[in-house]
């Protein structure tokens, strides 16, 4: 496994693979690898011939007063679990290669950067759009895989590369959970074991409303109602909340909501491929996680 740190270096390396008559799938992270991460890898490798992984923990997506001084960073770790899983090179560059003195260029996001994640943290989509472009002329590779569990992230990039016609095919990897429901988030680890206990509103409040959805319940209104009582602990969200005794749910909600899968835009039915979004905080730790409804995402 070669380590890469200079962009020239990460464009030799790729366009020698693909020189061979390879093709070559990148996976940028910002490190403190799991699971979920390792699984996107091995569908680089499913996918293409080469894959190719990016660390970057990259600050203009962060605003301030987020947690980047606290982001974990674990790049031995997280290169030993690269080189077991068949990665074939790693990109780690400093922030002052990708943010040179004097550096002003940034990128607006697509409209689907609108709202949810774009409305509470007004910074970090052109924070994401910034550096994945950086990181793909740095790896001109023939995709890039990223995780459905940011997926407003996900369709954000997807639209960027077809507004700018760039030369790459993004691959979706479906979200990985623990075997708790929990889904896998480099955050988790912030968890203490009683917030941990509660974060699990969270993937049980989206299991009921898939079965809600399965039992002809189709009014949109509703089925937000009954997402925000699970998630703040109400087991029992056809009825009023119960009042009373220890807090069984998350601690706040940013947003619960169904949209259209697509412009991820509100919706008032399901007559089209939807999904559910949630953004929920517990204790200090911020978690995201969806589930798509009905027939999907087209």
């Amino acid at each position: 496994m070669e380590l890469l740190h200079d962009p020239q270096a990460a464009r030799n390396f790729v366009k020698r693979v693909q020189q061979n008559g390879e093709r070559v799938a990148v996976v940028p992270t910002m490190g403190a690898l799991h699971e979920g991460h390792l699984s996107l890898v091995r569908l680089a490798k499913l996918k293409c011939d080469r894959a190719v992984a990016t660390i970057f923990v990259n600050p203009t997506q962060f605003a301030p007063g987020e947690d980047l001084d606290k982001y974990p960073r674990t790049l031995d770790k997280d290169l030993e679990q690269l080189q077991q899983n068949g990665v074939d090179a790693v990109f780690v560059p400093e922030v002052s290669t990708m943010y040179p003195a004097g550096c002003t260029t940034s990128i607006l996001p697509p409209r689907v950067a609108e709202g949810l994640e774009g409305e509470i943290r007004p910074e970090h989509f052109g924070g994401v759009c910034t550096i994945v472009l950086k990181l793909l002329q740095c790896l001109p590779c023939d995709a890039a895989v990223f995780g459905e569990k940011d997926f407003q992230q996900l369709r954000v990039i997807e639209s960027m590369v077809e507004d700018f016609n760039l030369p790459i095919k993004v691959i979706p990897g479906e979200i990985v959970r623990d075997p708790d429901g929990l889904a896998m988030s480099s955050r988790n680890r912030y968890l203490t074991s009683v917030e941990r206990s509660r974060a699990l509103a969270i993937p049980r409040s989206l299991d009921c409303l898939v079965a809600d959805v399965a039992n002809g319940i189709i009014d949109v209104k509703e089925l937000q109602r009954r997402l925000e009582l699970r998630l703040m602990g109400d087991s029992d969200a056809t009825q009023e909340p119960k009042v009373g005794g220890g807090r069984l749910g998350v601690d706040s909600i940013d947003y619960a909501v169904l949209a259209d899968a697509n412009q991820l835009r509100p919706i008032d039915s399901l007559d089209q491929p939807s999904v559910a979004l949630i953004a929920a905080r517990v204790g200090e730790t911020r978690l995201i996680d969806n589930r798509v409804i009905g027939v999907g995402r087209t």
